[in-house]
């Protein structure tokens, strides 16, 4: 068995390779059970942390189960909250046969699915990026994104202005012209892609600062108590899912439902739709599309298939 630590899983993982790894996933499909969230609570009941675990298989093929635990406490310790591993078995014995960095494959197929959701819903002159939050996904999501647009003007806001100011160090080094966003309201008129990546419980983007022809893309929460955009951000604009699971998870999904805002039918199309030509995404460009995604272990199937057999994809 082999094992792939956080640069060998990394340096397996180029993201134009991985794009085309995962849209080939969405297109031929595999089997993805829900999640499996078990709370771990201590000997007084208080709630330590969540253990997720994520299946996916293709039958004779290859199965991966992600497991992901979330220990929020962990900052106290200097310790980042969020620890995973995917096992990758051959689906024709059930013999394992790589373990590997799930940090590094959940940051980097979470960017990854990002901008392949972009090649259909941004406009493809979209030049300016902002990018909220600046921790493992948010950090990625420029060298993502410049796979599908020409993006060369980048622009950063994180709730720790430290954090915000190394990424933009970190950009500026890549290529980049990257600044501060000091003012969200600003900062999202001239954006042409707005893309979260926090792990925010209150909203943060508003359907007031959005202009015609942005893409908004929500990929940061993945509970139904996380938000990042308020209700208003789905009246009147084109709304798209990664997987129907988002109905049921994302708390940006399931405010607007329960206000009456957003109806299920509204919803345009899922990733697979897209991937599939199903539906062809953006129609017209001052149409605003709204992406919402809680992921899905597909592309956590798809990521550890490219780094153990590449000649598989």
């Amino acid at each position: 068995m082999q094992i792939f630590d956080h640069q060998h899983t990394t340096s397996a993982l180029p993201f134009d390779q991985l794009l085309t790894a995962i849209e080939k996933m969405f297109v031929s499909g595999c089997h993805v059970p829900l999640r499996h969230i078990h709370p771990i609570v201590d000997d007084n009941n208080r709630q330590d942390g969540i253990l997720l675990l994520m299946p996916s298989w293709l039958p004779q093929k290859w199965m991966a189960v992600k497991t992901v635990s979330i220990f929020p406490d962990n900052h106290t310790r200097g310790l980042p909250g969020l620890h995973s591993v995917v096992i990758l078995y051959d689906a024709q014995t059930g013999r394992p046969v790589a373990v590997l960095d799930g940090d590094a494959i959940t940051s980097r197929r979470t960017a990854a699915a990002s901008a392949l959701a972009a090649r259909w819903l941004s406009r493809e002159d979209s030049r300016t990026l902002l990018v909220l939050g600046a921790g493992r996904v948010g950090a990625l999501l420029p060298e993502a994104y410049r796979c599908v647009r020409p993006i060369d003007k980048v622009l950063v806001w994180n709730p720790s202005r430290g954090k915000a100011e190394q990424m933009v160090s970190q950009l500026n080094q890549q290529g980049f012209q990257a600044t501060l966003a000091e003012d969200l309201a600003a900062a999202c008129a001239d954006a042409d892609i707005i893309s979260c990546a926090t792990l925010s419980t209150e909203p943060l983007i508003r359907r007031a600062w959005l202009k015609p022809g942005t893409h908004l893309d929500l990929i940061g929460s993945f509970t139904p108590a996380m938000r990042e955009s308020d209700d208003a951000c789905f009246d009147g604009t084109s709304v798209f899912i990664d997987t129907e699971e988002a109905l049921i998870k994302a708390g940006d999904i399931l405010s607007p439902l329960q206000t009456g805002i957003l109806k299920k039918e509204d919803i345009r199309a899922t990733l697979t739709d897209l991937c599939r030509g199903i539906h062809p995404g953006r129609q017209h460009a001052d149409e605003i599309t709204v992406y919402k995604a809680v992921g899905t272990a597909l592309e956590d199937l798809a990521s550890a298939v490219l780094a153990y057999a590449p000649q598989d994809v």
